[in-house]
């Protein structure tokens, strides 16, 4: 009898503990449906605003202001997203991101006129906010072993990197097969079934023991200081950066940053405690983040740009033509990323990853004028995606690995944060250094079409610069620690 209730006892903890384990699985994937569905729609927007243009007549200074209204929510609101998420909850964060998104896709979507897309735009920015800045804590905190967080990351690596190239494939096929509306309508089943899958399987955490108030005044700091310098980088990118809209926007920043940071400082229970940025991993990877995104955010604006001037790819084929690279991605999130980092170390890893990169980086800028697609495009395309695929999950495991977990959400958010800023100020940087070259050509005699194509060749070697920053940062401020490592081996 005694026998028989212990089988029995064993039997209810091993499904129960099935139970838990596939519960976990399915709220990992509710989150990444949504970032997924986030990543997704930051690329197919911009492959359809030929189409938007075309239908609603709008003017091209209003087709700037789809792209950046969302841009300025989703940067601006990320901070003070992710510390509500560690006061109230950052699955109830999550839901009201989504919820809030999917409402703004729908609208998006019936837009009959410029400024309803536009204000549309920036409501869909708000809810990427809120959703986007916990996602990270949340894997975290619901995967705290070091080879189940490896797997988790993984995942999140995935839809983070291919989610873009994808883009530029689904946004050429709805907008060529149907219309630039199904751009936005396709989010809603992503949102709906992620809403169903977090309701079921994600755990609602308490909200925070502290009774502390909210800083509002730092939150209405923190919030206007990124809307601003995002502003002013985006219209950089768009006209000049000696532009006064540019320079007004660049030092209004800079003052309330400095603003932002003196209160901080002062006050008893900051938005943004200051002791965040004495976490090495979480401030050293920010800072390689944002030299790395240089290189990735640089490959799908300029190669996109590129193939359709030498090759007259349209933007269907431009999204095949990254199709290598997403499906590289995607076969070493299926553990193999994961497996290098707890055999290797999180540290040596990103080194390789990021000089594997540079190495795809530097052979798209020594492209010819008319470089056919095979083989050297796709074997750059391959490296990029080996490099980027290897690089991207020791980035997040060693930004969060330190981060204490009543932080996390914030953690999660200045990750987020920091690629926003660092895709604004890259994409800007290598225009103008584009731009530069394709009028330096022109004057000395160029034909049109060999001068701008060189300039993305020029674009391409300031972003190779920035990789090798960013590798050399790696390489000698993320030393593999011997200690860590066999904690991480005895804790998987």
């Amino acid at each position: 009898m005694i026998i028989t209730d212990s089988v029995t006892i064993k039997m209810v903890e091993t499904i129960t503990s099935d139970r838990h384990v596939s519960g976990k699985i399915l709220g990992l994937i509710a989150v990444l449906l949504g970032q997924f569905m986030l990543v997704l729609d930051a690329t197919v927007v911009n492959v359809a605003l030929p189409a938007m243009q075309a239908d609603l007549g709008v003017a091209p200074g209003e087709l700037t202001w789809i792209t950046n209204a969302y841009l300025i929510a989703f940067g601006g609101l990320l901070l003070l997203f992710g510390r509500l998420g560690d006061r109230i909850g950052r699955r109830r964060v999550f839901v009201l991101g989504v919820e809030l998104f999917t409402l703004a896709s729908i609208a998006c979507g019936f837009a009959s006129n410029a400024p309803v897309l536009i204000a549309a735009r920036f409501v869909q920015g708000i809810g990427a906010a809120g959703a986007s800045s916990v996602i990270l804590a949340i894997i975290a905190t619901e995967f705290p072993r070091p080879a189940d967080r490896a797997k988790a990351m993984s995942g999140y690596a995935f839809v983070s990197v291919s989610g873009g190239s994808l883009g530029l494939f689904v946004g050429g096929l709805l907008t060529q097969a149907l219309s630039w509306h199904w751009i936005f309508w396709i989010n809603v089943p992503f949102g709906a079934l992620a809403l169903a899958l977090v309701r079921r399987y994600l755990r609602a955490e308490p909200p925070a023991a502290t009774r502390a108030p909210i800083d509002v005044i730092g939150a209405v700091l923190v919030t206007v200081t990124a809307m601003t310098a995002i502003y002013g980088f985006v219209e950089a990118g768009a006209t000049s950066w000696d532009a006064p809209a540019v320079r007004g926007a660049l030092a209004l920043a800079i003052a309330l940053a400095v603003v932002f940071v003196t209160l901080e400082a002062a006050r008893p229970h900051p938005l943004l405690p200051l002791r965040v940025f004495r976490i090495r991993g979480l401030v050293v990877t920010s800072v390689v983040r944002g030299f790395m995104a240089m290189g990735l955010y640089g490959v799908f604006f300029l190669a996109t740009l590129d193939m359709s001037h030498t090759l007259g790819f349209a933007p269907l084929h431009v999204g095949l033509a990254f199709l290598p690279q997403t499906l590289t991605v995607a076969a070493l999130s299926l553990g193999g990323s994961a497996a290098l980092v707890q055999r290797f170390g999180a540290a040596r890893v990103l080194v390789a990853g990021l000089a594997i990169a540079a190495a795809g980086v530097a052979i798209m800028a020594g492209l010819a004028v008319d470089e056919p697609y095979l083989p050297i495009r796709l074997g750059a395309h391959l490296l990029l995606g080996l490099g980027f695929g290897l690089a991207f999950l020791p980035l997040l495991t060693l930004a969060m690995a330190d981060v204490p977990a009543h932080d996390a959400g914030l953690g999660s958010a200045i990750i987020n944060l920091s690629l926003q800023l660092a895709a604004a100020v890259d994409i800007a940087l290598l225009v103008t250094a584009s731009s530069h070259r394709t009028r330096a050509l022109l004057d000395a005699g160029a034909p049109l079409r060999d001068a701008t194509v060189l300039g993305y060749r020029f674009a391409y070697q300031v972003a190779l610069a920035g990789m090798l920053v960013g590798l050399t940062l790696a390489a000698t401020l993320l030393r593999p620690n011997a200690r860590a490592r066999s904690a991480e081996r005895l804790a998987s």
